[in-house]
């Protein structure tokens, strides 16, 4: 899910939570992006975004480690918001964000296995806004989410977690629990609409590639 950049990140102003927790201050690029390695995000067509994904069955091991830290510095790269690990072609029940709610607050994470609470019949308020996706690369459209989200998972060593989100924050936990259900923003358009974006993918996606391979270059040579 791209950032949204009218959402500031400036950390002299705002509150932060990492992994659901409060925190004083959290670099603009954090540790797990330090760490990792560039992926290929895949693009919507491709069978692994098309089916639900795995349960993750193994905690605390090296190879979980790696792939959030890869799926961090990859979210980075394409100016996101958050990111599925289908989207870098692994089929496991897992996402990372960095995001920032209707309060301004900056919502920083990964979360493993994760199971959206379904809200009490009038217990939620549905906002059109709009929505775009790393594999949807170029376009956008306004999709109904509801105002407020809480998931339930778990972080990468099993231990439990539950995150909740307002504002586009609620709308990434949304659209991230899809992606891992094999569903992605284009599946909550009508056949108008979802032709539309389409067309602005393939308008739009070499200058989205574009950006994102110089944004790879740009870390690149930082970390030289």
């Amino acid at each position: 899910m791209p950032v949204r950049h009218d959402q500031s990140h400036d950390q002299s102003r705002i509150r932060i939570r990492v992994q659901g927790r409060p925190v004083d201050t959290y670099p603009a690029l954090p540790p797990e992006a330090e760490r990792g390695s560039v992926r290929r995000i895949t693009v919507i067509g491709e069978e692994v975004l098309n089916r639900p994904c795995r349960e993750v069955t193994e905690f605390g091991t090296p190879e979980l480690s790696a792939l959030i830290d890869d799926m961090f510095l990859t979210m980075y790269v394409a100016d996101g918001a958050g990111l599925a690990a289908n989207q870098v072609d692994v089929d496991l029940r897992l996402f990372v964000y960095d995001c920032p709610d209707e309060d301004g607050v900056r919502h920083v994470g990964h979360i493993v296995n994760p199971v959206l609470d379904e809200p009490e019949p009038g217990d939620r308020r549905l906002l059109d806004d709009g929505e775009g996706c790393l594999s949807v690369p170029g376009a956008t459209k306004d999709v109904p989410r509801a105002d407020r989200a809480v998931v339930r998972g778990f972080d990468k060593d099993g231990t439990p977690l539950v995150i909740e989100g307002t504002g586009y924050f609620a709308r990434c936990l949304q659209h991230e629990t899809d992606h891992l259900a094999g569903h992605t923003y284009l599946d909550r358009l009508s056949t108008r609409d979802r032709k539309d974006a389409l067309r602005q993918m393939e308008a739009r996606r070499d200058e989205v590639f574009a950006r994102r391979a110089a944004r790879a270059a740009e870390l690149s040579r930082r970390d030289a």
